[in-house]
């Protein structure tokens, strides 16, 4: 095994089992970021961050995007009151996605069209159709 082969394994081990966060930004910058409620485990929404975004969420305890349309961070509820309380903040093994065990405030919803989640449609014959 060759020293270069050694030093990408050593830094692989240290991305999928290490301790350190170390984020896998794209290379618009930005990572995914999945919302889940911490109670009932449905899917809320994905949403994105920046380094700034995942930093005010660790920071907060809520909830903090990045818009790819208005290229700004926005903390989810300030206007809605549909704030989103982190319970706990996971990353893939990869370190290029994360997952948020959230608790939605105001109203419970998560969708700015006012469903509780984002994922309220349902693919069927070719069309979408609104889940129950």
């Amino acid at each position: 095994m060759t020293r270069s082969s050694l030093s990408q394994a050593d830094a692989k081990q240290a991305l999928e089992r290490g301790q350190i966060l170390t984020p896998r930004f794209n290379a618009d910058g930005l990572i995914a970021a999945i919302a889940q409620h911490a109670q009932t485990g449905e899917v809320l929404m994905l949403g994105w961050m920046n380094a700034e975004a995942l930093d005010q969420t660790l920071t907060l305890g809520e909830a903090v995007y990045f818009s790819r349309s208005r290229h700004e961070l926005w903390r989810k509820g300030a206007t809605s009151g549909q704030v989103q309380k982190i319970v706990e903040l996971r990353i893939d093994c990869d370190q290029d996605a994360v997952l948020l065990k959230v608790l939605p405030q105001g109203d419970g919803g998560a969708c700015h069209v006012g469903f509780r989640s984002c994922f309220y449609r349902v693919v069927r014959d070719g069309g979408l159709v609104e889940a129950p």
